[in-house]
């Protein structure tokens, strides 16, 4: 991975969305880091909410930030997990067009090295809808540090050679 000095950085809108049952923002550390992360890197903080594991809730939020031209990622943190109340891989799975099956696959290997064969139970998910990312992480703070450090950092910098999702952003709507 290398990050090519000689071509612009471009901030990107980002949108945060914690997903959980027990947290309110006021003691929601995942969303707190995936906040500062983002700032830390450059990009702008485009609109942050958090709600309950509610299917038709998280649709109708993600519908909401996907329509909204101001919004170009969408960071997701918590119910990935295989419980019943985890969700959040079906309600992405109801708005995006295109997923991006890499970023799960390289989500659950980087995380192995972590937590070994309990990265299984992940299921962290990126895709795209109407030009809008989104990128479903799991709810613990150590979680959301390895996606945006490993993976979203790097994907989402202009710089960042061979390729990256910023340079594709203009063309993610040419369907439409």
């Amino acid at each position: 991975m290398a990050i090519d000095p000689s071509r612009r950085f471009i901030p990107v809108n980002i949108a945060i969305l914690t997903i959980s049952d027990s947290r309110t923002l006021a003691d929601d550390r995942s969303g707190d880091t995936l906040v500062e992360l983002l700032t830390a890197d450059g990009h702008q903080l485009a609109a942050r909410h958090l709600l309950k594991d509610d299917l038709h809730a998280i649709v109708a939020q993600l519908r909401h930030w996907i329509d909204d031209p101001s919004i170009d990622v969408v960071v997701s943190t918590g119910g990935t997990g295989v419980t019943g109340r985890d969700i959040t891989p079906e309600a992405f799975n109801q708005v995006l067009e295109k997923k991006i099956e890499g970023f799960g696959e390289l989500f659950r290997w980087i995380s192995y090295d972590k937590i070994g064969t309990s990265t299984m139970q992940s299921r962290a998910v990126g895709g795209v809808s109407n030009g809008t990312y989104l990128f479903a992480l799991p709810g613990s703070p150590g979680a959301c540090r390895d996606g945006w450090e490993q993976i979203l950092r790097f994907q989402l910098d202009s710089r960042h050679r061979p390729c990256n999702l910023v340079e594709l952003m203009p063309r993610l709507t040419e369907h439409l």
